[in-house]
């Protein structure tokens, strides 16, 4: 067991290395558990929805209760306009929520507490999200950078503010995520060795700490995904809406 709480970030490949060029496809652990989140949700979706029944089993009432929130999010931040996009956000928070939570699992690896994959799905969601409001509004979404009710005189000023906000949501978004993520597990990584070097008379405070701080990380597990789409559907309510 590695001492150095940032051991556990690292990321290695799995199997032969895979070249093209100087892009790096290899198969690394990271790989591994973005694969393993995402059988695991199919495999729950999949036994959730399979024998649909009034009365609902376990897994297919924890399905219900997950499309319904999901559902309810974006009703309540995008509107209606927003329903032909529940899949993605739907399946955006699984991903996140799962990621997050395989992560807790000893001797695994939590993939969004590296800032390049929290960045590239934040990429992904900012360009989409502004080629919707491109597409639905023309040049009128143009109209986001200029609040209304704005005096003449501070307009420059505010515009160029509204233009460095918008621009900034990729790397707000994403690193929310990450270094949220990456704390937390750095935290419990750091209670753990001092359990095992104070031994098992001085090692009782740090693991009650650890015992807090997993309680504590599931739960941020959660709020994340959750702020990651609940976020998302609002820059989703400003492509469809042009609310500003």
């Amino acid at each position: 067991m590695s001492k150095n709480p940032m051991h556990q970030f690292e990321v290695y490949k799995i199997g032969p290395e895979i070249k093209f060029g100087s892009v790096d496809l290899s198969f690394t652990n990271a790989s591994l558990f973005m694969l393993i989140s995402a059988t695991i949700i199919c495999f729950f979706l999949f036994l959730g929805s399979k024998n649909k029944s009034i009365i609902p089993n376990k897994i297919q009432l924890i399905a219900e209760l997950f499309y319904n929130f999901i559902a309810k999010m974006i009703s309540d931040t995008a509107g209606s306009k927003a329903k032909p996009y529940f899949p993605f956000i739907f399946s955006l928070f699984m991903f996140v929520l799962l990621c997050n939570m395989v992560g807790m699992l000893p001797y695994s690896f939590t993939v969004t507490s590296h800032i390049i994959v929290t960045l590239i799905m934040a990429l992904f969601i900012f360009i989409a999200v502004t080629i919707i409001g491109f597409l639905k509004h023309g040049f009128k979404y143009l109209s986001i950078f200029v609040p209304k009710g704005v005096p003449a005189l501070l307009l420059p000023l505010i515009t160029i503010i509204e233009i460095i906000s918008y621009l900034s949501r990729p790397v707000s978004l994403s690193v929310r995520l990450f270094a949220n993520m990456m704390a937390g597990h750095t935290m419990l990584k750091v209670f753990g060795g001092f359990v095992i070097s104070l031994g098992v008379l001085g090692g009782w405070l740090p693991l009650s700490f650890s015992v807090a701080l997993t309680g504590l990380e599931i739960l941020v597990a959660f709020l994340q995904a959750y702020v990651f789409a609940i976020l998302t559907c609002i820059y989703l309510n400003d492509a469809l809406n042009l609310h500003h």
